[in-house]
């Protein structure tokens, strides 16, 4: 890595496989400190709204607002949870916490992609971001295609209104592509698990052939 960032996140939709290079990063050097979701950093908080039907909760009673506050609350608990000197591993990055309030903004409040983004940005307004490289796995750079494939590797089919928030976050995120949201984008389809993460250590400067570190 040319240049320690205080925190390396991995983005991306469900079963693109973010926990297993999380867990590949740290295990390869101990200055990486593993901080796993927001959630986790505000567990009070997750607790009461998952009281009853969470899923209700997330997509039918809460604001748009209520959702990214509690997001953005989140990540800055998480982000102060990093030891000094170390790099903070995040199972989804602020970039990738915008994407979720926004397709949810989607298919709760019926707005286009990009009029739900810019909800979601006037929310989070100004709010400095840490220094974080930002990596997003993408099972196919075509929507409809990556939402088909990370749906067939659930094991079960999405029900309720997931299949819609799933197909709006695709859509999101490559609008945030589009838009530089993320450091870098990496293109999984058609590739193994080994060659994605020795994508994920070029981006982050990190050679696949040694270990110890940057």
């Amino acid at each position: 890595m040319t240049q320690v960032p205080d925190f390396v996140s991995l983005n991306g939709p469900d079963n693109v496989g973010k926990t297993t290079h999380l867990v590949r990063l740290a295990e390869r050097w101990n200055g990486f400190q593993p901080l796993g979701a927001v959630h986790e950093h505000d567990p009070e908080a997750w607790a009461r709204v998952a009281v009853g039907d969470y899923a209700r909760w997330w997509f039918e009673t809460s604001t748009t607002v209520e959702l990214t506050e509690m997001l953005l609350v989140g990540h800055a608990r998480r982000a102060a949870a990093r030891e000094e000197g170390r790099t903070g591993l995040l199972d989804r990055g602020l970039p990738m916490l915008l994407a979720v309030a926004a397709a949810t903004c989607v298919v709760k409040d019926g707005l286009a992609v990009g009029e739900a983004f810019k909800t979601v940005m006037g929310i989070t307004g100004s709010r400095a971001a840490a220094h974080e490289t930002s990596i997003l796995l993408l099972p196919s750079l075509d929507a409809e295609r990556s939402c088909a494939m990370t749906s067939a590797r659930e094991g079960r089919p999405w029900t309720g209104i997931y299949p819609a928030y799933q197909k709006s976050l695709h859509a999101v995120l490559l609008h945030q592509t589009e838009h530089g949201a993320y450091n870098t984008v990496v293109d999984c389809e058609d590739r193994s698990l080994d060659d994605v993460h020795s994508d994920v250590l070029d981006r982050l400067g990190l050679s696949p052939l040694t270990d110890g570190g940057p």
